[in-house]
């Protein structure tokens, strides 16, 4: 028994990284959940790993950014699975590069996948949770969503965004007991972070003032509390689990 069971949760972007550890949580508390994602092999690498944990996995293979595709997916998993309770906005792709080197292909793809296709993600599931009366949407920002950075301002212009979505859709939809928040991540080690090499890592560990890089469940503890009913009375909010990085 666990404080999700009966809950059906889609996660975006969770064929590895933060969302395969927000699914193999949400299992382990009871959930159902429906894995998304656009590499097959990543897709189904996750769904036995959520297997081998005891859950049974539905499983959406597409891009994000393919709001036709999305939409129909999700209108047969509801179809399927009888309701989407809890939806986590998770998937994500990073260009690195300054102002002058970004290309309008560069631009596009940061904001169709993070901005666009979440958007539409979001309406197609709307309409069930509002007929219900309950709904858990968290949407994944970032650090750079709240402070910008040097470098790579269409990733932090998409994650900003992010950010006032959360706070419009807690607005518009409070009304029907569903509850919009985002996590912003700090500093997280994944397999992405780690190709970066160890010099960068431990230089960028400097900085905050925990004086470490966060582990992915760390991350999850937050997305947990606010897909649970430990957080029935917060919405249109931002955590930010970031070691201090953002005191000022």
């Amino acid at each position: 028994m666990g404080y999700l069971d009966g809950k059906v949760a889609l996660i975006t972007g969770s064929g590895r990284g933060m969302g395969l550890s927000h699914a193999l949580m949400m299992i382990g508390e009871g959930a159902r959940v429906i894995i998304q994602d656009v590499d097959s092999d990543l897709a189904e690498d996750a769904r036995r790993q959520i297997v081998a944990a005891g859950g049974e996995p539905e499983v959406m293979v597409s891009d994000i950014a393919d709001i036709d595709t999305v939409q129909a997916q999700i209108a047969a998993m509801e179809k399927k699975c009888g309701h989407i309770d809890i939806l986590v906005n998770n998937a994500g792709m990073s260009i690195l590069n300054t102002l002058e080197e970004a290309s309008e292909e560069d631009y596009d793809e940061t904001f169709n996948v993070h901005v666009k296709g979440h958007f539409f993600a979001t309406k197609a599931v709307i309409p069930g949770m509002k007929a219900r009366r309950h709904g858990k949407i968290v949407n994944i920002s970032s650090i750079w969503g709240l402070t910008g950075h040097h470098f790579n301002s269409q990733y932090c212009g998409a994650k900003a965004a992010l950010l006032g979505l959360t706070k419009a859709w807690a607005k518009e939809f409070a009304p029907y007991n569903i509850h919009v928040n985002a996590v912003a991540p700090g500093c997280v080690i994944t397999d992405l972070t780690l190709r970066k090499g160890e010099d960068y890592i431990k230089e960028r560990e400097k900085l905050i003032p925990l004086g470490r890089w966060a582990a992915v469940e760390e991350m999850t503890n937050a997305v947990m509390f606010l897909v649970g009913p430990q957080s029935d009375f917060v919405t249109g909010q931002c955590i930010s689990p970031n070691g201090g990085d953002t005191i000022t």
